[in-house]
């Protein structure tokens, strides 16, 4: 199957396991109007979905290091499907909140193993990333559209409707798995060859992630509502707000990929948290509709190292891809998104530009943290002759560009070094 073909339909199916990333807030006023929730009731059930997803990544990061499971992509967006579906169908509370608790461990059981079988059906290419990515970004802007559309027009009875997104999904990925292991089976595949982990420049790097989703989280928050009360300011400007800082998401995870194919990833992302403090500076004190452009600039520079940091972990962990995966898809974001209810609590006691102040200073902590950083040597996707069928873990026959990589270190592409920036060397 042709490279874009393949990312094409991973990065479809990434959107529609997001969408119930995206679905449970969306489901939030519905609960309150349906069933008298009270705010602390629906603020349990978001957490239990997305602390517990959050979390549960790196678990199955470590499970997938030990045993390729490509079944995961399937079964995981179907568990994340179902558990929305079946979340509007019961009054109990505590049925609502396992049943959103089996979503968010579907999400956390795709991500790890996806991010692994994107990175191999790429070939490397940091711009496939960035559209498989993409497709994530678009998948949970679409829930409250999704939501709404659905719950809406009939109340919650109609959220089984909701896990039409999983079965597309699921459906999406089979082709992308068939293909991996059929290139193999028939001869010559793609590997990776992989080296020696880097722990320390792993955790600098989660660290730079943890800052950059406390600056992208507390945005998310309270962005339209800053606006909103701001002199001149409206509930359709705050909306605006909003929505354009997650379009800028959309723009700025394919432009990473495509400017780090040029100049390096490290380097790419050091410039745009570089850009991005500025920025933000731009979003809490310029006032009047100016202040539209350096929301822009803020997502598109929190955006663009998005997809980076993804293959960066990676890298810098070879032998542990599904860990790698895991945690700075899971773990470094819910740890910045409890800097939410800090920023909450600093706005009640002062003002919401003084509690937004602080997120300026993230992007600076980021940049510092990726300026200590080597731009690991890629994996060696090069072709591999399989020989005779040596059957895998996973059940899927032979150990294949699906299974895991070859733990052997690779010498660098000497060849190829000259035509690299120095950074890149």
């Amino acid at each position: 199957m042709p490279r874009n073909r393949s990312i094409l339909l991973l990065s479809l199916g990434h959107a529609c396991v997001d969408v119930y990333q995206g679905a449970v807030a969306s489901l939030v006023p519905f609960f309150v109007a349906e069933r008298a929730y009270s705010y602390a009731a629906v603020s349990g059930i978001v957490l239990a979905a997305s602390l517990l997803s959050s979390v549960a990544q790196p678990v199955f990061g470590l499970l997938t290091d030990r045993r390729a499971m490509p079944w995961l992509l399937p079964v995981g967006t179907l568990l994340g499907g179902v558990g929305i579906a079946l979340s509007g169908l019961s009054g109990s509370y505590a049925l609502t909140l396992a049943f959103v608790a089996v979503s968010g461990v579907g999400v956390a059981a795709y991500h790890p193993e996806s991010a692994r079988v994107a990175r191999l059906a790429s070939g490397g290419s940091h711009s496939a990333m960035g559209w498989f990515s993409l497709g994530g970004n678009l998948g949970f802007a679409t829930a409250p559209l999704l939501v709404t559309a659905v719950v809406a027009t009939g109340g919650l009875r109609l959220s089984p409707l909701l896990v039409v997104p999983a079965l597309a999904g699921s459906v999406l990925c089979l082709p992308v798995l068939r293909a991996l292991d059929r290139t193999v089976r028939g001869g010559p595949g793609t590997a990776m060859a992989a080296g020696a982990d880097d722990k320390g420049a792993f955790v600098r790097m989660s660290l730079a992630v943890v800052c950059r989703s406390v600056v992208f989280v507390g945005l998310s928050t309270f962005l339209a509502l800053y606006v909103q009360r701001r002199p001149g300011g409206s509930e359709a400007a705050g909306t605006a707000a909003l929505f354009v800082l997650y379009l800028g998401g959309a723009v700025g995870s394919v432009l990473g990929g495509r400017l780090a194919d040029r100049w390096g990833r490290v380097a790419v992302a050091r410039w745009s948290y570089l850009v991005s403090g500025p920025a933000v500076a731009g979003v809490v004190f310029v006032p009047g509709p100016a202040m539209f452009v350096f929301v822009a600039l803020t997502s598109a520079g929190l955006y663009v190292p998005f997809s980076l940091q993804v293959t960066l972990g990676q890298d810098y962990l070879p032998t542990r891809v599904g860990t790698a995966g895991g945690i700075t898809l899971g773990l470094t974001v819910s740890i910045g998104g409890l800097a939410s209810p800090l920023i909450g609590r600093l706005a009640d006691a002062t003002s919401l530009r003084t509690a937004l102040m602080p997120l300026i200073l993230m992007p600076a902590l980021s940049w510092l943290l990726f300026r200590t950083l080597p731009e690991p040597t890629p994996p060696n996707f090069a072709a591999q002759d399989t020989g005779a069928p040596d059957t895998g873990a996973a059940g899927m026959g032979p150990v294949t560009a699906l299974e895991h990589p070859r733990r052997e270190t690779s010498e660098p592409d000497r060849s190829r070094s000259a035509d690299r920036p120095p950074e890149l060397r």
